[in-house]
């Protein structure tokens, strides 16, 4: 039986609708459309990669943590349900 990552498969999905441009320098910018401010530079598409992942898990558990309603991707919900359920951010 394989192990579900929740958080892991939102970034993948999320870093496979990603949208990279190569600017007049260069260098690459990256955003990630479903979630807004994300954005990230790089002087090679792999950098610009990497800080795109990198400023999207942030983006993330700050989202989490201040109660921000985070977009459904790929059909994945990481926003608390109504009832309460799930544990509190502040326990991880």
């Amino acid at each position: 039986m394989a192990t579900q990552f929740v958080l892991t498969d939102y970034v993948e999905q999320a870093l496979s609708q990603a949208v990279y441009d190569k600017l007049e320098d260069g260098s690459f910018a990256g955003r990630i459309p479903a979630c807004k401010g994300v954005i990230a530079f790089g002087n090679t598409l792999s950098q610009c990669q990497g800080q795109l992942c990198s400023v999207l898990e942030d983006w993330i558990l700050l989202g989490l943590k201040m109660g921000h309603p985070l977009p459904v991707v790929a059909g994945i919900d990481l926003n608390p349900d109504a009832s309460g359920q799930r544990e509190p951010v502040e326990t991880l």
